[in-house]
């Protein structure tokens, strides 16, 4: 990483792309060695850190040892499947397709999910669709709740507040589609002896943006150190095919388009980056407001919001809690 400037700003998270990619591929290698796995699964999203992880996969293994998942659903969004095997693609890697729809239904998780929805919109049906958005965290200080959008067969459209147990219902139900992702990928890094990756990115694993034991769970994480400018740096560096560079980032979650801003980050990447960094390295708030084009009450509120979220989710960062600390277990050779 680059030392701070003197005046802070977006060169602040600029790195050097060939060191970082030389030192992430040198983590990769070194701890399929050490697990005496083979290579490495990537879920393939369509999306800039799935792709940037299965480049560095690449980079560090060769394309004969990483293995692609496209696992798009019935919700997904049209283009996910054509960006996802863009990249399988452009890297030269295996790929599988496996259509996780039928899992879900047989789970109940779309039935599960409008169940939970009806409860603030009894008339949601089949051939409705939704997404969870949360108000902006810099428009005020007041408490944020979500809400439901729903959009009718006709078109129309209508917001509905989401009680708790309505919104942890949805949550739940939703959290499926993560899940069964990453069972299909420990069941192709099991029969391959690979590792399974992880995706994440540095706003995504301090904010607590992933679910635990779905995305969230992996062997490795080769880029969850870094803000999201800076997998995009790589991603230029790499050579991430330009569609991918240029898609904005979603949630591909619910059925109607959204993205992770409206239903998470309440910011633009390029804000909450800055916000962020300037957190974590102490930066003045009015160097941050300024750098962010945000005012310096604004910053405060992000940073009262990345504290919330931090405490929030520190669960999904949890190790399996043991009664009686058990000495860890070493293994010779």
């Amino acid at each position: 990483m680059t030392e701070l400037t003197q005046t802070f700003g977006p060169k602040s998270l600029e790195i050097d792309a060939e060191a970082e990619v030389a030192r992430i591929v040198g983590a990769l290698s070194d701890y399929l060695a050490r697990v005496k796995r083979k290579g490495a699964v990537v879920a393939l999203s369509g999306g800039i850190d799935s792709s940037v992880v299965a480049a560095l996969c690449v980079r560090a293994l060769g394309p004969d040892r990483v293995f692609g998942l496209h696992m798009p659903e019935r919700e997904s969004s049209d283009d996910t499947i054509d960006f996802s095997r863009m990249v399988s693609d452009s890297l030269g890697i295996d790929s599988q397709l496996e259509e996780i729809s039928p899992i879900l239904e047989a789970a109940g998780c779309y039935r599960r999910r409008d169940d939970a929805i009806r409860l603030v919109c009894p008339e949601y049906g089949p051939d409705y669709r939704s997404k969870i958005v949360l108000p902006s965290v810099v428009d005020s200080d007041s408490f944020r709740l979500h809400s439901v959008v729903v959009e009718a067969p006709n078109g129309t459209q209508s917001t509905h507040r989401l009680t708790a147990e309505a919104y942890l219902g949805i949550v739940a139900a939703t959290n499926f589609k993560q899940r069964v992702r990453k069972m299909l990928e420990y069941y192709h890094a099991d029969r391959l002896n690979y590792i399974v990756t992880g995706t994440p990115n540095r706003l995504e694993y301090d904010q607590g943006f992933f679910v635990k034991l779905g995305d969230g769970s992996a062997d490795l994480k080769p880029i969850a150190h870094l803000y999201k400018c800076q997998v995009y740096a790589l991603a230029a560096y790499l050579g991430v095919p330009e569609p991918i560079q240029n898609r904005p980032s979603t949630t591909d979650t619910y059925s109607m388009p959204q993205s992770q801003e409206e239903f998470y980050f309440s910011l633009p990447h390029q804000r909450m980056d800055l916000c962020l960094y300037g957190k974590n390295n102490d930066i003045p708030v009015g160097q941050i407001a300024a750098a962010a084009e945000l005012s310096e009450e604004q910053v405060s509120r992000v940073f009262r919001d990345i504290d919330q979220k931090r405490k929030t989710t520190e669960y999904l960062h949890l190790q399996p809690q043991l009664v009686t600390e058990i000495p860890e277990i070493g293994h010779s050779g």
